[in-house]
């Protein structure tokens, strides 16, 4: 039977460049934090921070993990992102492949 942790998450986040975003998805994959990391095109980002709007171009990341190995990865996130304030969202995944979700747990445990 599934416990809490097992649940799958998929977390988004962004890196500044290609290069970092490649480095930190294969840290997350090797040291079973994530079982996969997406690493998108770049994008353009438009936000507010210190009171003004700013742009950048930023390279997304979809990283799938679990709840139980969230607080590591964060960790492991924080600690490698060059950003002051990285941009790390959890979403829980109210359904999927079952066989996918297995799959993710277990490279996960």
């Amino acid at each position: 039977m599934p416990t809490d942790g097992d649940q799958v998450l998929l977390v988004l986040s962004t890196m500044p460049d290609q290069a970092g975003a490649r480095k930190l998805a294969r840290l997350l994959t090797e040291s079973r934090l994530a079982a996969c990391v997406n690493v998108l095109s770049p994008c353009q980002s438009v936000y507010r921070w210190r009171g003004a709007v700013e742009e950048s171009t930023e390279i997304p990341m979809l990283i799938k993990t679990t709840a139980g190995r969230y607080a590591e990865l964060e960790s492991v996130v924080r600690a490698n992102h060059p950003y002051e304030l990285p941009e790390i969202i959890a979403v829980p995944l109210a359904r999927g492949l079952s066989g996918y979700l297995e799959w993710v747990a277990g490279e996960t445990a």
